[in-house]
């Protein structure tokens, strides 16, 4: 390393300002040889020529686009080296990362909507998968009233990812366990049962396509399908007495894993 008086050549700092590397980065490179400083004052100061003030450009330009440390030195020592064959290359991979990006981009607008709208269908694809009976003001109703808990949030991760078809399957296994629970108490399934028990469980799974529902969380529910008028006409349409019935099945059945159904709570 030739020797220079403290005019000539630029510091470690001032490389560092104009090329915006930090410090530590070209220290790095100096010390595996990428890019190193090719005078030093009397002082002992490191200081980068025009021609050092070149490679460093290149470094940092082949960095940014993402080339490894490793293969920025093949393509500035090598002669050999095809260039333009190593920066096609490079350019399908950030060609890649793009598309995923962009893709991750609309994943976070869906998020975003769902968590404003809570269901990413259509009037009439809403109509299609939950029957004409289905009120599409109910999403926008239901945000107002719970769009700042935890369950709303967890709601709208789910319904991010979920299309038509996503959703019928969900409607699907909600009617399906629907018609059960008025079969058992047709057949005469008494709450507090194994069998009943056991409808009580596969209501708590299938709700679960809409947020974790815990057992003091279902006897809640429980509680709202017996006393709203809404609810309690959509269990009793199916069968009359099923949203009394319901509750009791409920309520049986957190009593049987330590739950107090007069003192449970959304928890």
């Amino acid at each position: 390393m030739s020797d220079a008086t403290d005019a000539d050549g630029l510091t470690v700092g001032q490389v560092s300002a104009r090329l915006g590397v930090t410090v530590r980065a070209l220290h790095h490179w100096d010390e595996i040889g990428l890019a190193c400083p090719s005078l030093r004052t009397a002082a002992g100061y490191r200081l980068y020529t025009a021609g050092d003030l070149e490679r460093l450009h290149r470094v940092v330009v082949y960095r940014e686009i993402g080339l490894g440390l490793d293969r920025i030195r093949v393509v500035l020592d090598h002669p050999a080296t095809d260039v333009p064959d190593a920066l096609r290359a490079q350019r399908a991979q950030v060609a890649e990362r793009i598309d995923r990006l962009q893709r991750l981009g609309a994943g976070l607008d869906r998020m975003i909507e769902a968590h404003e709208r809570g269901l990413l269908l259509t009037v009439e694809q809403q109509a299609d998968v939950f029957g004409p009976d289905w009120d599409p003001d109910g999403p926008a109703q239901a945000r107002g009233k719970y769009g700042d808990t935890t369950q709303w949030r967890q709601y709208a991760e789910r319904a991010a990812s979920r299309g038509p078809e996503e959703w019928r399957a969900v409607a699907d296994a909600t009617a399906a366990v629907d018609r059960a629970l008025g079969d058992a108490m047709d057949a005469g399934v008494a709450p507090g049962s194994p069998e009943a028990n056991r409808f009580v469980e596969r209501h708590r799974e299938v709700f679960g396509a809409y947020f974790p529902l815990t057992r003091q969380m279902q006897v809640c529910l429980g509680r709202m399908y017996e006393t709203d008028p809404g609810f309690a006409a959509h269990y009793d349409g199916i069968r009359p007495g099923l949203a009394q019935w319901f509750r009791r099945a409920v309520d049986a059945s957190a009593r049987t894993h330590g739950i107090d159904p007069d003192t449970a709570t959304w928890q």
